[in-house]
């Protein structure tokens, strides 16, 4: 294990979570630090003032400081950018914390860099500092003398919601992205449409929200479930409500990539516009969107009507997930189009397909799939952007700037940076937090592997066997939350959190190799962190088990027993 992935734990122990790349004490034998009290200032230099609203907003309201620019006290917080802390720190979103007498000094490399070091001064001042107004009278607080210098390990730090399964009004999106800045997560992939449901406005296509939004009734539970939730259910986000979203998401230096399913996952774009789907075969006027989980048949026709059905989706996609909407990572030009799980048996019975195949000289089925994606790749491409989907779209070939998020084990990523793609690694059995937490019959409808808390710290992003040169096309980790067996924000706090706190920091901090982590030092610095995610309202899973209203009896699962497999 080379030197760079080792993560050094000095003392004095704040309890950071991710924790930093080097923390000490900033004055010798430790010392109380720094006071913050109502004459505190914050000095904003020059790009600083938008971290600097940030901290009025966040810790002003909770110590009910004013936090004033600064004039004339010594006692301020001075955020500056000093670029060559990339070079220093090896990340553009570097930052350095040192708090000594009268001064607390926030450095970033840029603008995220402060931002990402704002939260840790935030983490530092405990766990009342993530209320939103003050619960006692306190004329202090007492901040730690202390010395950080940090940086990300990955690039892409990313959590992908579905809010196509279950909708997630919009409050509920800006409280992730709360979540996720406090954990210094950077990429919101944002899972809009499936069969399920349609979440996204289309001025030109006004049926994707009058009709493929809402189904009839729901499932409750797994597929095999016999039970039924018998109302209405859907919802969607208006053009401004994407646009408010994309630009909360900007100032907290998240990148949001929007996901629009492509040729599968689609019968309920199809329910509102019969003609996208395969008529030929069957009667598609009378699909409704689907009430069911799995995976359906209903799936994109191959023909020219389709595809400028949705080049004109993606044109207005494109408008409101501009390629220029956060900083350094330049994650925002891309975008999602899924390309998982199309099932081929309604092609394989139309003649129009058949036709397709013909005129294109392909070979198959999967071919056909394979040219769908192709054509959306250069599409994308021609207007500056880039396409990632899940790992199927591996097959039949890519084009040189598509990237591949690996969810089908190890082995997509492998074959994407062994041919030259970037890849982001979300493996189903380590990352999907809709997988059931523990082995026992409380937990609420179990899904999947168990994934304990353990489990996600020791996950390792970069597969073994890749040299270094395919080991840098590794953009990063995302960890998942698919929400067919999750009905609601409380349930998808249950399944994320604390997964999502150890998830951050694989993706952030340089860990040593799995088995020698030390996850109970991880579990020492979570007990301060349970504290501040009680004081965020989020309603994780304890340690102990669920709580008894977290429990779901009575309802069915689909659990898979054994370790997962390891690629």
């Amino acid at each position: 294990m080379s030197d760079d992935r080792q993560l050094r734990f000095p003392e004095p122990d704040v309890a950071l979570i991710p924790a930093p790349s080097r923390l000490s004490a900033s004055l010798p034998g430790g010392g109380t630090g720094y006071v913050i009290d109502a004459d505190t200032e914050i000095e904003a230099t020059e790009g600083t003032e938008r971290v600097a609203q940030w901290l009025r907003a966040t810790v002003g309201a909770a110590t009910g400081f004013p936090l004033r620019p600064h004039r004339d006290h010594a006692n301020r917080v001075l955020l500056r950018i000093i670029p060559s802390l990339a070079d220093e720190l090896g990340s553009p979103e570097a930052y350095r914390l040192c708090a000594d007498g009268y001064l607390i000094a926030i450095d970033g490399a840029s603008e995220a860099g402060l931002f990402w070091g704002a939260q840790t001064f935030r983490q530092l001042l405990g766990p009342d500092a993530f209320r939103r107004a003050p619960i006692t009278r306190r004329e202090a607080w007492e901040f730690p003398a202390v010395t950080l210098h940090d940086a990300p390990r990955f690039r892409w730090r990313g959590l992908l919601l579905d809010v196509a399964r279950h909708f997630m009004p919009k409050e509920g999106v800006l409280r992730y992205l709360d979540l996720m800045a406090a954990h210094k997560l950077n990429v919101f992939h944002f899972h809009l449409t499936d069969d399920q449901g349609w979440r996204i406005e289309i001025k030109r296509y006004p049926k994707l929200t009058e009709t493929a939004s809402w189904r009839t009734r729901s499932k409750f539970g797994h597929r095999a479930s016999p039970l039924w939730e018998e109302k209405p259910h859907g919802g969607y986000y208006t053009q401004d409500d994407i646009r408010e979203i994309v630009a909360y998401a900007a100032e907290r230096h998240i990148a949001v990539v929007p996901e629009i399913d492509v040729p599968g996952h689609s019968q309920a774009a199809i329910a509102a516009y019969p003609e996208l789907g395969n008529t030929d075969v069957i009667d598609t006027t009378a699909l409704t969107v689907w009430d069911n989980w799995g995976i359906s048949a209903n799936v994109l026709a191959p023909t020219d009507t389709t595809l400028r059905f949705y080049e004109g989706v993606f044109e207005e996609v494109l408008e409101l997930f501009p390629a220029d909407a956060t900083g350094s990572t330049g994650f925002s030009s891309f975008v999602h189009i899924g390309g998982d799980e199309c099932r081929k048996e309604q092609w394989t019975g139309s003649v129009t397909a058949k036709n397709r195949i013909a005129d294109l000289g392909l070979a198959d089925e999967d071919g056909l799939q394979s040219w769908f994606i192709g054509h959306f790749d250069a599409w994308l491409s021609a207007r500056g952007r880039r396409l990632i989907g899940w790992d199927e779209i591996l097959e039949g070939g890519l084009a040189e700037g598509a990237a591949v998020s690996s969810w089908r084990g190890y082995g997509g990523g492998i074959a994407a940076a062994r041919a030259g793609h970037d890849v982001v690694m979300c493996p189903e059995q380590y990352v999907y937090l809709d997988h059931r937490q523990a082995p026992g019959e409380d937990e609420p409808v179990p899904i999947g592997f168990v994934r304990t808390l353990e489990d996600v710290y020791r996950f390792e992003p970069v597969p073994d066997g890749l040299t270094e040169a395919e080991a840098r096309h590794v953009l990063g980790t995302q960890a998942n939350v698919w929400t067919e067996v999750i009905e609601d924000t409380a349930r998808v706090d249950y399944q994320t959190f604390p997964r999502l706190a150890a998830f951050a920091e694989v993706a952030w901090s340089r860990l040593p190799a799995p088995e020698e982590r030390d996850f109970a030092g991880f579990e020492r610095r979570m007990a301060a962190h349970y504290a501040r995610l009680d004081a965020l309202g989020v309603a994780y899973r304890p340690p102990a088990g669920p709580r008894p209203w977290q429990k779901r009896p009575g309802v069915p699962g689909r659990p898979i027993e054994g370790p997962p497999p390891h690629k």
